[in-house]
């Protein structure tokens, strides 16, 4: 197959791998507009794993389209925690308020409440995932996308709510999806996930950064 027959066979996956790469500069710059992106890239997905009967992953995407207006939100309205070290804050404390000020939504560590909550999500997402693929559909790769549909919820849902550690979960759902990916010759999403798998590296620098001190 030539390379024009190759790039019109799958212009769908390699559009949506184009944007998912924007999508995680605009993570890693903690820029808003990671979240239309994102939202853009879900879309093309949704068509391109079940095409390819990736139904978990599939169904993740969907997920990634409700969180994406979530995360959107949370991001513009700075939910749960406040700019410190700047005029803005010493504004709030003495009670005063400013032209055009707005809280806005810091990069935190999480916590072992919140850590353990989101160890017993994903270990139930898991099971019920396994098992529905196992059982309900003609999946050919049950557990590794169950692993990878339940470790990219709780992911996302984190970086929805601007906790660093999300990066670490990014990091093992991006490598163990390329290879996912290369049995099922989904070679351009392949490489989406490879480039992702290194940006993860980088997140975690660029928002280490930035981290809320308690």
């Amino acid at each position: 197959m030539s390379v024009p027959d190759w790039i019109s066979n799958n212009y769908i996956e390699i559009f949506g791998a184009i944007t998912g790469i924007i999508y995680v500069f605009l993570e890693i710059r903690q820029t808003i507009w990671l979240w239309p992106v994102g939202i853009l890239t879900s879309a093309v997905y949704i068509w391109v794993f079940f095409t390819s009967k990736i139904y978990a992953d599939m169904s993740l995407q969907g997920y990634y389209l409700a969180i994406s207006f979530l995360g959107w939100y949370w991001w513009t309205k700075g939910t749960g925690h406040r700019a410190q070290g700047t005029e803005l804050e010493n504004n709030v404390v003495s009670g005063k308020k400013g032209q055009g000020e707005k809280e806005v939504l810091q990069v935190s560590r999480i916590t072992l409440k919140t850590g353990l909550v989101l160890t017993c999500v994903f270990v139930l997402l898991y099971c019920s995932m396994w098992f529905i693929l196992t059982r309900l559909t003609d999946s050919p790769v049950p557990v590794r996308d169950a692993f990878i549909t339940s470790l990219s919820i709780v992911a996302t849902w984190m970086l929805a709510r601007k906790i660093y550690e999300h990066w670490y979960l990014w990091i093992v759902v991006n490598f163990v999806s390329a290879v996912l990916f290369l049995t099922r010759g989904l070679y351009p999403t392949v490489i989406l996930y490879v480039v992702y798998g290194v940006m993860s590296f980088a997140g975690l620098v660029t928002w280490k950064k930035t981290v809320k001190t308690l």
